[in-house]
């Protein structure tokens, strides 16, 4: 058994990934100052702390492992009207954050990342060794600290691993998307099937696609959960490992918008609308290395399955 610190634990993706750690019979600490996660968000079982990242060595010790850090502000269009926001908390609070770790001797960390640091890509899929050109001062602050991350590994023996999520989507044992504003296509539709909104906007529909709309990867929130338990025991001392992690296929928004009606069995009214500026027509992860050195690749790839877990959630969320 083992002791982790999951960062922004009580947010979407770091809540499954701390509700997988205990059910796998490690103890867990979530550390998070619940603005933009939720408290019953946290998995019973984990001690809570409400506090922010760059107080961390407030709380860190070596009784610690790893740290496994999911606390960012995550909104692209936010992150562009206020970039001084992404700079303080995911640049400044990593740093703070790893500033923590060296003095308290925990010298592994599972970061989460993002396919926003490839920016425009150059080739689909697109692999770990593609250029980095973020659009944004989201993917700009992400790609910032991985390069700080990879610095740390170097000089200080620091056993990293970084993991870049496409699409991530679905639910697992109630914990699923809940943003506010929510800005994702699956839960923007299934509150439209749940007559929350009364349509969807598909912007563009003349894109160089098989039916002319933007192709994207999507991953199950529990199969991205599984990328990071493996990756605590693929950390090797003095390495900066990074990793894509995707389905290796894309579904388009059309194949999206088709698939919720047919599980949520509601017409789900969309009007068009003109391209976004930035919108790539497809972003497609190659997973080969998280296959190679993590061993791992997605056991729940269906975007039915996907669609029907985030739908379960939904639906339970406002009955």
């Amino acid at each position: 058994m083992n002791k982790y610190l999951v960062t922004g634990g009580a947010g979407y993706v770091g809540g499954v990934v701390a509700l997988r750690l205990l059910a796998a019979g490690h103890r867990v600490t979530v550390l998070d100052n619940l603005s933009t996660g939720f408290r019953e968000g946290v998995p019973e079982g984990a001690e809570f702390i409400e506090g922010d990242i760059r107080d961390a060595a407030k709380w860190l010790d070596p009784s610690y492992d790893a740290v496994l850090h999911f606390a960012a502000f995550s909104q692209v269009g936010e992150s562009v009207a206020h970039p001084e926001k992404y700079w303080e908390n995911n640049v400044g609070g990593t740093m703070a954050l790893l500033s923590a770790m060296r003095s308290a001797r925990v010298r592994t960390l599972v970061f989460s990342s993002t396919a926003a640091t490839y920016g425009e890509p150059v080739r689909t899929p697109i692999a770990e060794s593609d250029p980095t050109a973020p659009t944004n001062p989201y993917g700009a602050s992400k790609l910032a600290v991985d390069h700080m991350i990879g610095g740390e590994a170097a000089a200080h023996g620091l056993a990293a691993v970084s993991l870049r999520y496409f699409n991530v989507a679905g639910a697992h044992r109630g914990q699923g998307e809940r943003h506010d504003p929510e800005t994702h296509l699956i839960p923007l539709l299934l509150d439209v099937a749940l007559g929350r909104r009364e349509s969807i906007a598909v912007y563009g529909d003349d894109y160089p696609t098989p039916d002319g709309t933007c192709v994207r990867d999507y991953i199950h929130v529990a199969d991205l959960a599984d990328a990071h338990l493996l990756a605590l025991g693929a950390a090797r001392p003095g390495e900066h490992l990074i990793c894509n992690l995707g389905n290796g296929n894309g579904f388009s928004v059309r194949e999206v918008v088709d698939t919720v009606r047919r599980v949520t069995g509601h017409p789900v009214p969309e009007t068009a609308a003109p391209r976004r500026a930035g919108d790539p027509a497809v972003l497609v992860a190659s997973s080969e290395t998280a296959g190679e050195r993590l061993g791992w690749s997605p056991a729940r790839p269906g975007l039915t399955g996907i669609v029907a877990d985030a739908w379960e959630f939904a639906r339970a969320r406002h009955a």
